[in-house]
């Protein structure tokens, strides 16, 4: 069975993030997204939160699952047999940090990674960036999905 992950801390979930694991999920046997658990971060929403989001997103896949990892994605990896890393590249900023990232995960456990060239719809999006957004009352219906939306939306009402 080809596997891949697609790891991140989606704080939010993002219509790019889909776009990415969309397209992998239609090139492998089965996408495992890994949410990061890094405690050690400032994050919007809890972790359980962040996995409801992505469950809800990627229900329309029946070839991804939602997983957990802290620590080294590539230990990750290893005990569930994942040999690809899926990530996407929105610019070449991206590419710089990702390439190291990925030297770095083959050096330590033979993994490889396989880049997506994001969407140009969604080359601008980024987690951080929708956070902004709605944090002034921007739409942010465009940049994420519906369950994202919800909850960005309920925490800056209780705001």
């Amino acid at each position: 069975m080809r596997r891949a992950v697609c790891p991140g801390s989606f704080d939010p979930v993002t219509l790019g993030h889909l776009d990415i694991i969309g397209r992998a999920s239609a090139l492998y046997d089965e996408v495992v997204v890994a949410v990061g658990m890094n405690a050690s971060k400032n994050r919007m929403f809890s972790f359980e939160e962040r996995t409801d989001m992505l469950r809800e997103a990627t229900a329309q896949y029946g070839n991804v699952v939602v997983d957990s990892f802290d620590g080294l994605i590539v230990d990750f990896c290893k005990a569930r047999d994942v040999q690809v890393i899926v990530k996407g590249l929105r610019a070449i900023s991206d590419f710089d940090y990702e390439l190291q990232m990925a030297q770095m995960n083959h050096g330590l456990a033979g993994v490889e990674t396989m880049f997506m060239t994001t969407n140009p719809l969604y080359s601008f999006l980024s987690s951080s960036l929708v956070k902004e957004v709605a944090t002034y009352g921007g739409d942010i219906s465009g940049l994420v999905p519906e369950a994202a939306g919800r909850r960005l939306a309920a925490r800056f009402a209780a705001s």
